[in-house]
């Protein structure tokens, strides 16, 4: 399993550590993951993602995942969050489609 964010892209970056008497060896920075279950409400679904913790904050500032993921760009999705995008695109282009009628 990949150390990378499903909503944000955010992945291990690298860096020094840096001692007292300014000695550099080598790290790796790590994200916040968590494994969380979030709810779409214009599908009336649940869904399981691994998202840093950042990630998290940001999808509640924005008004919850349907939102977050009508904003997000495709680049930075993983294909599971790009498959749940496709369909709140699909659902949300059927109501409109059915009251132009």
């Amino acid at each position: 399993m990949a150390r990378r964010c499903e909503l944000t892209g955010t992945g291990v970056m690298s860096g020094n550590n840096v001692s007292h008497a300014m000695n550099r060896s080598r790290r790796r920075f790590l994200p916040n993951l968590c494994d969380v279950t979030l709810a779409s409400e214009k599908l009336g679904r649940n869904f399981k993602l691994r998202i840093a913790a950042k990630a998290l904050r940001s999808v509640d500032h924005v008004g919850g995942l349907d939102a977050f993921l009508l904003k997000a760009r495709d680049e930075k999705l993983s294909d599971k969050a790009l498959k749940i995008k496709r369909a709140l695109k699909k659902a949300s282009a059927a109501p409109e489609a059915t009251a132009a009628a």
